[in-house]
């Protein structure tokens, strides 16, 4: 009887270990299959990239295309960085019969609209013979407007919002509420104005003049540049610089824009080069991988992990 049983378990210890065996080998799987997917993957995007690339070095006459998506700020779509360098791309093709600037955003940093502005001027000065337009789809406000006034003309729809001339900083106070919870603010600096417009502190009325004279100082950079670019078609009114949004319709009995037109309509009209190149500069490699394929493969990395733990022997 001490016999079978010992027999039954060396038998099961045997079945068991295989089982585990089996197991691992098939979590394994899984993972080697998952590696060539997304090794698959990379292979496809460094393909799309290198055939997105290759369209710079064309030879045939065309209208170069740069777009301004979003909101104007270092870190995204829409950074100086890469209008900029889209821009450099654009007017240095010698193919290029003229560049035109695609705005779709409510504006930004005016910083960074400022790097983008005085790129435009100076690749203008370069290139005096390749004309530029923007061309505003949804909305061109603030700081994308700011970037507008550089180009030679502005193309609207009539349904498109233009304007906002203007500079803000917001924030908020909390002295009240934390008055009645009963917290106390305790904040040690070196220096008068250290903590400027502290949210957690009283209103300040001398640092509220020198944040106003500050947004003063930039709104009057922002109306120069709206001056110098639109002369004498802008019909200047004390609402023009008070920040207000106008329909793309009423942009042109402003002198804000200069008439009605799409990408399409400006290439094939207006600059007579209907083929459009697109130089707009992407997301690099890692960031498309990463937003495309991170999440999808998280998923199934959980799902492996799920069947047991991936163990290196």
């Amino acid at each position: 009887m001490a016999e079978a049983d010992w027999e039954r378990d060396v038998i099961e210890k045997l079945a068991f270990s295989a089982l585990r065996e089996q197991r691992r080998s098939r979590r394994w799987g899984i993972f080697f299959k998952l590696l060539g997917f997304a090794y698959l993957i990379v292979l496809l995007l460094l393909v799309l990239d290198w055939r997105s690339q290759d369209g710079f070095g064309s030879s045939g006459k065309h209208t170069a295309l740069v777009d301004v998506v979003g909101v104007i700020d270092p870190k995204g779509d829409a950074s100086a960085d890469r209008v900029t360098e889209s821009l450099q791309n654009a007017f240095k093709n010698k193919s290029t019969q003229g560049v035109i600037l695609r705005i779709n955003s409510p504006g930004g940093s005016p910083v960074q609209a400022g790097i983008i502005y005085d790129e435009i001027r100076r690749l203008r000065g370069i290139y005096p013979n390749v004309p530029m337009y923007a061309v505003v789809e949804d909305i061109c406000a603030s700081g994308g407007y700011y970037i507008a006034a550089a180009a030679d003309k502005i193309y609207v729809d009539k349904a498109s919002i233009v304007g906002s001339i203007g500079v803000i900083m917001d924030g908020w106070g909390f002295t009240g509420t934390m008055e009645k919870l009963g917290v106390e603010r305790r904040a040690l600096v070196s220096g008068e104005n250290k903590a400027f417009l502290d949210p957690f502190s009283p209103f300040d009325e001398k640092q509220k003049r020198h944040a106003q004279s500050m947004l003063d100082d930039i709104h009057k950079q922002f109306i120069d540049v709206v001056r110098k670019g639109r002369g004498k078609r802008l019909k200047e009114s004390p609402d023009i610089f008070s920040g207000l949004l106008w329909t793309g319709a009423r942009s042109i009995e402003l002198g804000l824009s200069d008439g009605f037109g799409s990408v399409d309509f400006v290439a094939r009209e207006v600059i007579k080069a209907e083929d459009i190149l697109d130089y707009t500069k992407k997301q690099d490699f890692t960031e498309r991988v990463a937003k495309r394929f991170g999440a999808a493969m998280a998923g199934a990395l959980a799902k492996v992990a799920a069947q047991g733990q991936l163990n290196i022997r």
